[in-house]
């Protein structure tokens, strides 16, 4: 090779931008992986990525439901900014009123996209206009719905139309990301890799694990799972409550999402893109699974809940050489922080949309090991329900055209499992009204007049409370 031409290689390698790999799930609290404690469900693949990156032990999701939280990963914008305040209407998908929800604004897709890369989505897109390709992919294989009754022989979107998938679908998102990864290698890419899985919601309870890890979990104890006494508020799901066949069904599809992990991370590296390739592990909301008798998200509950494994999330950066092996970082962090936190990573930070503007904040630094100012505290909204979560405390409020109330609040130092409701309590009443003024500052700078339920606003998807 000439010295001209080895030079041009050269800078060529140096300057090609990092892949970026988002794996994200589907209703999947932290607590479910073995990263995160849980001495139950094998989770190999993500354990190893948590033991050769940084794994974040308070990222909370925004919002208790996909829809919302998928919109806010992708814009940094929260639900009353962007208005999908709860999960999509299955004809907004598909049919004649089928439109993107995130259409009027700039989204990771699209940013990526205008930077020189190719973008793919394989999975679960549930943000409207599903049938068609947009927000930046040129490669596009998704469900045509939102909800999941099971994983097979299940109906996917590939090439523009509606097929039958006989199989697992969780290995076919696998398939079809490793897919996109083959054909793109050369030049910079974005594969958006959205499972289904585990999901852990509806009729799948009732049914028995079929992928591989079925029989090892056939009978199992789970220490993690607790037997407790329903809570008053439950609302749907009371059937899944202390039976063996669900707990068995989310552990094996949290396994069956791991196994996919493992195939990614095994297939940049046998390409060689391992070290070229910033891999990200999230959840879009936290689920749980019978801590304080609780089964599902928030808006399993009426009313509507916001419990802190409800919203808690696995959060996990990993590219060898760029960030921190073995590290954790305690901050309080939210999805609304992922956008500006990925695009400064990736240095593309000056590209972050400036209109909305964005409530999120930057923390790549941490992906650095660098020291970082930061403030703990996050937001929390689902239509009629807004929270604070800060170091020390939470506190939720409620607010509907029918009634005020109930309002929670808990010392999360002392109570960090929300068992003691101190709304109410003498002595404090000037912490109430110092979180609730939070909540007023803070939606009062980001929320749209048009998307705020609190004073009137609207939504994109159909309401759940009153």
């Amino acid at each position: 090779m000439g010295v001209g031409l080895w030079w041009t290689v050269a800078v060529f390698a140096a300057e090609r931008p990092r892949n970026l790999v988002f794996i994200l799930s589907d209703n999947q609290g932290a607590w479910t992986l073995g990263c995160y404690g849980n001495p139950d469900i094998r989770t190999p693949h993500i354990d190893r990525l948590a033991r050769e990156g940084v794994r974040f032990t308070r990222a909370l999701s925004s919002n208790p439901v996909c829809s919302p939280t998928r919109a806010t990963f992708l814009t940094g914008l929260i639900p009353s900014q962007h208005g999908v305040h709860s999960f999509l209407d299955p004809k907004f998908m598909m049919g004649p009123e089928a439109y993107n929800t995130l259409r009027e604004f700039t989204s990771l897709g699209e940013v990526l996209r205008d930077s020189g890369y190719t973008c793919g989505l394989s999975g679960k897109w549930h943000l409207g206009d599903n049938l068609h390709p947009s927000e930046g992919f040129s490669f596009w294989v998704t469900k045509p719905d939102g909800h999941t009754t099971e994983f097979y022989n299940q109906d996917v979107i590939e090439n523009g139309a509606v097929r039958k998938e006989v199989g697992y679908t969780t290995d076919l998102w696998t398939r079809k990301g490793i897919e996109f990864i083959k054909a793109n290698r050369a030049r910079p890419f974005f594969l958006f890799l959205a499972y289904n899985g585990p999901y852990a919601l509806g009729q799948l309870m009732k049914n028995a694990p079929r992928n591989r890890h079925a029989e090892y979990y056939r009978g199992k104890h789970f220490q993690s799972f607790p037997v407790e006494a329903m809570h008053p508020w439950q609302s749907a799901n009371k059937q899944f409550h202390n039976t063996q066949t669900a707990m068995e069904r989310v552990a094996a599809e949290v396994s069956g999402v791991d196994d996919g992990v493992g195939e990614i991370m095994a297939t940049l590296r046998r390409l060689g893109l391992d070290d070229d390739t910033l891999v990200v592990y999230a959840s879009d909301q936290g689920w749980m699974g019978g801590q304080n008798g609780m089964w599902g998200m928030g808006d399993h509950f009426r009313p509507i809940a916001a419990h802190e494994l409800m919203m808690q999330i696995p959060l996990i950066f990993r590219q060898p050489g760029k960030v921190p092996a073995g590290r954790t970082s305690d901050l309080i962090v939210s999805n609304y922080d992922f956008l500006p936190t990925v695009l400064n990573e990736l240095g593309l930070g000056a590209k972050m949309p400036a209109t909305p503007r964005s409530p999120g904040r930057d923390f790549s630094a941490v992906l650095r090991g660098e020291p970082l100012a930061w403030e703990n505290v996050m937001f929390y909204e689902m239509e009629t329900v807004r929270a604070v979560r800060t170091d020390d405390w939470k506190y939720v409020a409620r607010r509907s055209e029918k009634s005020t109330g109930p309002f929670e609040l808990y010392d999360m130092k002392r109570d960090s499992q929300e068992r003691f409701n101190l709304y109410g309590q003498p002595g404090t009443e000037a912490k109430r009204a110092e979180l609730a003024g939070r909540i007023d500052e803070f939606f009062a700078r980001y929320a749209d007049p048009k998307w705020d339920i609190w004073k009137g606003g609207g939504s994109k998807a159909k309401r759940h409370s009153d």
